[in-house]
């Protein structure tokens, strides 16, 4: 399966990438093949069903806005964060969608977007479906989508062919499970980094590569920089004060003489940062997933801050460890919260982050490996239960906890000589069944865990 570093971190818009990104993908897509097929003039109606999770959770995770916007044209990479409540309130307030920016047409978001709670369709909890209809109301195009987790969008074919990937461009070093890419080091020895940048040039140059490494990591920095300079209360009516900036505010005035663990408040910080910016809908970058974005940022500021000789090529080196690795997570068990649970997103994102983190600080393919394997295997089982359908309680936190344990798995990993019990192709596997035993209502439903237990003021 032919994954790129770039469709793993993608710039995109909180709060989620699964329920916002995708959704917005699927219906930009939607109204881009009623263009190519010539019937966009003739669309007079649009009507979109959200369901399973995507419809137990879409308000509070913005999927009715990504819907509106991606009818309108709207790609998540590009949109004006600013500029988006003031357009879907025009919409909802004039009941009229111009569909790719060329096609007006009355929308009632009552009747024409509809989210079914508790009804599913087979092939995925994140499913949706699209309809166009001319005046007559004869069917123009319909077509089914899923948000397979991570912002990417799957057509029916995914019913049949859930492993088959958009992109076969052949790569050097192909490689499925952490056993390939062990295997590939050892006959080359190369690092993972180095594995994964020779597939990468099957697509891009060398130069390429870095530039576009390092564009994310700068959107990154920016959200964190975003994040420590506002404050006030996040959306959605639970009313979760943003705590950033005030935190931001009292490690500067400190200088963290005599307090070994002062670097930890730092990347705790940096996570709350990235996840208060992607709870408000402000632009993030997918790594793997928008629910977990907090965690690599967080790692990545530690490495530049409190790791002597930390440079921007470690930042390329520790984005490329990090992407190996969540390819490996995407191809054999799963990054979707509504698919297998947190495990599957903030579990992915901590193996992710502890595997960049252990190479740039000198380990062999058998030590990140071993880090990788200790981020998954001490997420297994965590469930995905947001209250209210907010990325907020406990997904923010979640991602400050998930950073710090991806540094602890790296030192533990450093400290060893990458032999250990559990592989990392075991701990995937079990997650993946782990995800198959939970129950629904644990999986990015709202409907157990917090989501029920707290009360929602």
């Amino acid at each position: 399966m032919a994954i790129s570093v770039f469709d793993l971190f993608s710039i995109g818009i909180g709060p989620s990438s699964s329920h916002t990104v995708g959704p917005m993908r699927a219906a930009r897509t939607f109204v881009d093949g009623l263009a190519a097929d010539g019937v966009l003039a003739e669309t007079t109606r649009v009507r979109a069903e959200l369901f399973g999770s995507l419809g137990a959770t879409g308000h509070g995770h913005g999927s009715d806005k990504a819907v509106l916007l991606g009818l309108s044209g709207e790609r998540p990479e590009s949109v004006d964060t600013g500029s988006v409540p003031v357009r879907v309130a025009a919409i909802r307030e004039s009941g009229r969608l111009n569909l790719r920016g060329a096609r007006e047409i009355a929308f009632d978001e009552d009747t024409d977007l509809v989210m079914h709670r508790r009804k599913s369709l087979p092939a995925h909890p994140n499913g949706m479906t699209f309809a166009a209809y001319d005046a007559q109301g004869a069917v123009l195009r319909e077509r089914t989508y899923y948000s397979v987790g991570g912002g990417f969008v799957r057509d029916e074919s995914y019913v049949d062919e859930p492993v088959i990937t958009e992109d076969a461009t052949p790569v050097p070093y192909p490689f499925r499970t952490g056993a390939d890419l062990l295997g590939h080091c050892a006959a080359t020895g190369l690092p993972i980094s180095e594995i994964m940048l020779r597939n990468e040039l099957s697509w891009r140059t060398r130069e390429e590569v870095r530039a576009g490494l390092l564009d994310i990591w700068h959107v990154m920095a920016e959200c964190v920089r975003n994040g420590c300079e506002h404050d006030g209360v996040l959306p959605g009516g639970l009313k979760v004060p943003r705590r950033a900036k005030a935190l931001h505010d009292k490690l500067c005035a400190e200088d963290g003489v005599g307090d070994p663990l002062y670097a930890m408040d730092w990347v705790s910080l940096y996570a709350l940062a990235v996840n208060e910016e992607n709870a408000s809908g402000g632009r993030v970058v997918t790594a793997p997933t928008n629910g977990a974005a907090g965690i690599i940022p967080a790692v990545l500021h530690y490495y530049r801050r409190f790791v002597e000789g930390a440079s921007d090529d470690g930042v390329v080196t520790f984005l490329l460890t990090a992407g190996a690795i969540g390819s490996v997570l995407k191809q054999t068990g799963s990054i979707s919260g509504a698919e297998v649970g947190c495990q599957g997103e903030v579990g992915s994102a901590c193996a992710m982050a502890a595997a960049g983190l252990t190479e740039v600080r000198g380990g062999s393919p058998e030590q990140v490996e071993n880090a990788a394997e200790i981020g998954v295997e001490h997420h297994l089982g965590l469930t995905c239960d947001p209250v209210g359908g907010l990325v907020q309680i406990p997904c923010i936190e979640r991602n400050a906890v998930g950073a710090s344990k991806a540094i602890h798995a790296a030192r533990m990993a450093l400290r060893g000589d990458g032999s250990h019990v559990v592989t990392l192709d075991k701990a995937i596997k079990t997650m993946r069944e782990t995800g198959a035993d939970m129950k629904v209502k644990y999986k990015e439903t709202a409907r157990g865990g917090l989501a029920v237990n707290v009360i929602e003021c």
